[in-house]
């Protein structure tokens, strides 16, 4: 990032507080992070640590409860639950560990429920819908329900409903928590190629080292405040 080029995501004194009196529990303790855009981060550290937190305040899931959190300069603390839901539309798309698929409804159908959201018409979600399955090379499985994909493919459909929106940042939960060494590999060589070759900044919670290895920033969190922040050269799959 040059001098000049202002932070795609910001967090400046950022603190975040559950409970109250002798309840309370500060899981983030006034937390300093800048992140460019078309960065690859994997965000680390112990449970407890306030890493789901920040990963929760950055895609707009919650708030701090005092500092300030600014996406593309606009300081996401003063925006209500409505603004921020446009912002997680527009911008932002999520990969979890479970996969969240819906059970009884095809990979196709699936990808389209973001656009669906969006009030885009049928003939659309169904381009765009192929067009992210593509990608994520599961053209032929398209019209195949989750149960009738394996754990690899699953997560590769979550991945095709996560960027079928064209977000500018995925939020990336543990991707390959549910998932044995070869498909892991096959799911960071993925995201690794959508943020090489699309600009797709990424953001992703891992507990393994071996996956935040594709990632060329680390940042590792401790007690609610960023314990190391260290940039090395990414594993290539």
């Amino acid at each position: 990032m040059s001098a000049s080029a202002a932070p795609l995501i910001e967090l400046a004194a950022v603190t975040k507080t559950y409970g109250r009196g002798q309840a309370a529990f500060q899981a983030l303790r006034g937390v300093d992070l800048a992140i460019a855009a078309g960065e690859f981060v994997a965000v680390m550290g112990p449970s407890g640590s306030g890493k789901s937190t920040v990963m929760n305040i950055l895609g707009c899931l919650d708030t701090p409860s005092s500092g300030s959190y600014r996406f593309l300069g606009t300081p996401v603390e003063t925006l209500d639950r409505d603004q921020r839901a446009l912002l997680r539309r527009r911008y932002l798309g999520f990969v979890f560990q479970g996969f969240n698929l819906l059970a009884r409804t095809s990979a196709l159908e699936n990808v389209e429920l973001p656009l669906l959201y969006r009030g885009e018409s049928a003939r659309a979600r169904h381009a765009q819908a192929l067009a992210a399955l593509e990608l994520v090379g599961l053209t032929p499985w398209a019209h195949h329900t989750p149960a009738e994909l394996s754990g690899g493919q699953q997560q590769r459909v979550a991945i095709a409903r996560a960027i079928v929106t064209q977000p500018q940042v995925l939020l990336a939960d543990e991707p390959t928590g549910n998932l044995d060494t070869q498909r892991s590999d096959e799911i960071m060589a993925l995201i690794q190629t959508l943020n090489r070759e699309r600009g797709i900044t990424v953001l992703m919670v891992t507990h393994e080292p071996d996956m935040a290895a594709y990632a060329s920033r680390q940042i590792h969190f401790v007690d609610g405040r960023v314990h190391a922040d260290s940039r090395t050269p990414a594993v290539t799959a």
